[in-house]
Order: C-alpha cells, then structure tokens, then sequence
C-alpha cells in the first residue's frame, strides 16, 4: 500500500492509502477505452470524369452511398484534362446530380469548387450535421 496524494490543489491537500501500481493501471485502461469510443471522422474521395458512363456513375453512386452511411465524408472530385475544361459545367451537373441523388443521407458540406483542373465537393453524413451544436 502506498500514500496516494489524489487532490494537491484541495485546501488541505487530499491524499489516499491505496495500491499505487493497481491504480495506474487502471488508470491507463480508461484512458484506452475513452480512446477506442471516441468516433474518427474519416473523409474518403471519389474521383470522377466528365464523361463517365451512366453504369460508372451508377456503380460510383452506390459507393459513395455507403460510405456516407457509415459515417464518413466524401471527398468528389472531378478531373479535367486538355479541352474538358471548357466545359465544366458538365463537371458541375455530374456533381448537383450526385448530391441531389444523396441529398436524403447527406448535407453538402461545400458546394462545387474549381481549384486547378480539379472541381471538388464535400458531402457529410446528415445525421452529423442534422445534429445540433453542444450548448454551453
């Protein structure tokens, strides 16, 4: 048994007789079990062309479906090469398509984007942001 001071900053200081080593140990198992509850939002991206074929956009689609439904963000991205980027507002509607066809398990977290050759939207899983903010 060991003397344990438990609360320095009390007035007076709080100290404790107990099993020092048991204590830290399990000490430490909380801290992991805190760690493995917490829920890490991942962001997963699809890439996209402008001339993507109704059964890739389908198949494309159907992924991006359930990455959203486990929990995760999604990252789409629609690549322009040479002369494609002329014409981005096919890039545009592929991606308005995408979250009009998601929008009853998604939010758009950032609208279409063009950065480069590249136009990105962000879509995040409606119940994480249908939640609503901690109030304090």
């Amino acid at each position: 048994m060991d003397l344990v001071e438990v609360a320095p900053q009390a007035q007076p200081p709080v100290a404790r007789i107990m099993d020092y080593g048991k204590f830290k140990f399990e000490s430490i198992k909380k801290e992991k079990d805190g760690r493995r509850k917490h829920n890490v939002i991942k962001v997963k991206e699809m890439k996209l062309r402008p001339k993507i074929g109704e059964h890739d956009f389908q198949t494309k689609f159907h992924a991006v479906k359930s990455f959203l439904e486990e929990g995760d963000k999604v990252k789409l991205t629609i690549m322009f090469r040479g002369r494609e980027m002329v014409h981005q507002d096919i890039g545009k509607k592929l991606l308005d398509r995408m979250a009009l066809e998601l929008k009853t398990i998604s939010t758009v977290e950032r609208m279409p984007l063009l950065e480069g050759r590249n136009m990105i939207m962000i879509l995040a899983p409606a119940g994480a942001a249908a939640a609503p903010p901690p109030k304090s």
